[in-house]
């Protein structure tokens, strides 16, 4: 199963981090994008879902929703706080997905909410053609891509939008959305662009 080292540093700091997710809601955190999620049930895959919040929200509306977590500490964070029908978890990574390739399911909304920025150039190439071959041919992703200094002990890349939406072009995704924001947790260097995939 395909590895990369953007983990780093979440494993050991799991509690403090899940505080720090669940202190937003989901529906804040994607209120920009909420008119783009499909009514329910749909297939979503939360690919980087940490916590579980928005994963478990999801859930809650109907849909089938497979969280996809590498950090094992994280993974059992979100097991443990978000015991929800229609949630099932998944150890996994990007960029190959190859546990969730193998499944053989495709999705009709795939998030990626501050996971896309661990990926260098090689990895977000390899990462951009595992999704494409995960979405349904309706299906759509939604994403957010981190902009600011990196913190100490990470492993993260600025990656503009417009970088992502000629990537995504390479694999038949054209954008149907592009947004900015402010942090949500007040950290005034940082800022997140919200970017919208579909096929055609």
């Amino acid at each position: 199963m395909s590895r990369v080292s953007g983990t780093q540093g979440y494993g050991e700091h799991a509690m403090v981090l899940a505080e720090r997710y669940e202190s937003i809601s989901f529906a804040d955190v994607h209120a920009e994008v909420a008119h783009l999620i499909p009514p329910a049930p749909a297939r979503i895959a939360d690919i980087g879902a940490g916590s579980g919040r928005d994963a478990a929200a999801l859930a809650r509306m109907g849909h089938q929703v497979i969280a996809v977590e590498p950090t094992a500490e994280l993974r059992a964070e979100g097991q443990r706080r978000h015991d929800v029908p229609g949630l099932a978890w998944s150890d996994d990574a990007l960029p190959g997905l190859d546990g969730l390739r193998a499944r053989g399911e495709r999705y009709d909304l795939i998030m990626l909410t501050a996971v896309w920025m661990h990926l260098d150039e090689d990895e977000r190439a390899a990462g951009m053609a595992s999704l494409a071959a995960l979405l349904a041919p309706e299906g759509q992703i939604l994403m957010t891509l981190r902009h600011g200094p990196v913190p100490p002990g990470r492993r993260m890349f600025d990656v503009s939008a417009a970088e992502t939406i000629a990537l995504a072009a390479r694999h038949g995704l054209s954008s149907h959305h592009l947004g900015t924001r402010g942090d949500m947790l007040d950290r005034g260097d940082v800022r997140w662009s919200m970017l919208g995939l579909r096929r055609g």
